[in-house]
């Protein structure tokens, strides 16, 4: 989420008269992010969040509308897209695809006790069940092949050490893809990027957090669920100063994804590689993004030394069991 397109008042005006929404009130860039250009949108009949879609096409972006739609339809607390009067969730605005979806109550949480891991623990078992009747069938696109792909874009920028870390722990993820196991693994739509800043938190009368819902589904495809779960406790349930994962909140955001949803054998077979592969991602990812930066009003590209620190804990110590 970044300002890459700077939208006017004016433009947005004219483009927000084919919704049945009210007078525009005020609008704001969000900073933070690097895919796609966010404004958060003030009407007179609520709150809504704008995105400019900078990467991602025009035919794939109903997968990720849509499932938001079908997520919201199942009483999952995510954004709403917003159809304008033609019933259209996409239209475009400045010549690039742009929504509309309803703004959530409440904020990020980047300090969660074990209560807000529980909370979203249990948030995810919900999206994954109700997910298994969702159509969509986009594959998650920063899956293996991206990776693949990816790899020797940024080989050039790193250590002997961290080439032959990222080279070696490749090839393992590539050798579990084409094995039994990955093959048993139940998959659905998936949010693929559940990371603290991406779930909204507000409070309960007696003070105890309240999930506001979960935001940004732009990295969603189908992929399998233990992976969705392990990018999750990568981010929610670690010591951030070396990756490796603080008990309490591993506990406790796994015993409540457990109470709605009991993982397979296969999944707890999978779920030391499936913590490595999590990891893996975002390391290439922030590494991609760092080295291979695209130029944009407002970016904060974020560190990759955090992944390669949790990844060299997933591969050098034992995983608690998933089941």
């Amino acid at each position: 989420m970044a300002v890459f397109t700077t939208v006017s008042r004016d433009e947005l005006a004219r483009w927000l008269q084919s919704f049945d929404l009210g007078e525009l009130l005020g609008y704001e860039g969000i900073a933070s992010g690097i895919e796609n250009t966010n404004y958060f949108v003030d009407l007179a009949r609520g709150r809504f969040v704008l995105t400019l879609f900078e990467r991602l096409s025009p035919q794939e972006l109903p997968f990720y509308l849509e499932l938001m739609k079908h997520l919201a339809s199942h009483g999952i607390a995510c954004p709403d897209p917003v159809a304008d009067r033609e019933g259209r969730l996409l239209s475009t605005l400045h010549a690039k695809p742009a929504a509309l979806v309803t703004r959530l109550a409440g904020r990020a949480r980047m300090d969660p006790g074990p209560a807000h891991c529980a909370l979203v623990g249990e948030a995810l078992a919900r999206m994954h069940l109700a997910a298994v009747d969702y159509p969509g069938t986009l594959p998650n696109l920063r899956g293996l092949p991206w990776w693949v792909e990816t790899t020797p874009k940024v080989l050039p920028f790193l250590s002997t050490d961290q080439s032959a870390l990222l080279r070696d722990e490749l090839a393992t993820q590539q050798r579990f893809a084409d094995g039994r196991v990955c093959a048993a693994l139940p998959r659905t739509a998936v949010h693929a990027d559940l990371f603290r800043d991406n779930v909204l938190f507000d409070q309960a009368a007696d003070g105890s957090p309240r999930l506001g819902g979960v935001i940004d589904f732009y990295f969603a495809g189908v992929d399998s669920w233990v992976f969705d779960l392990a990018v999750t406790v990568n981010d929610w349930c670690i010591v951030d100063a070396d990756g490796r994962f603080d008990d309490a909140k591993l506990a406790a955001l796994l015993g409540a994804y457990r109470a709605v949803r009991r993982p397979s054998e296969a999944e707890a077979e999978a779920w030391p590689t499936m913590l490595r592969a999590a990891a893996l991602r975002f390391w290439l990812s922030r590494l991609f993004d760092l080295h291979l930066p695209r130029p944009a009003e407002m970016v904060t590209p974020k560190d990759p030394a955090e992944f390669e620190r949790i990844l060299s804990a997933r591969r050098d110590s034992a995983s608690a069991p998933l089941c």
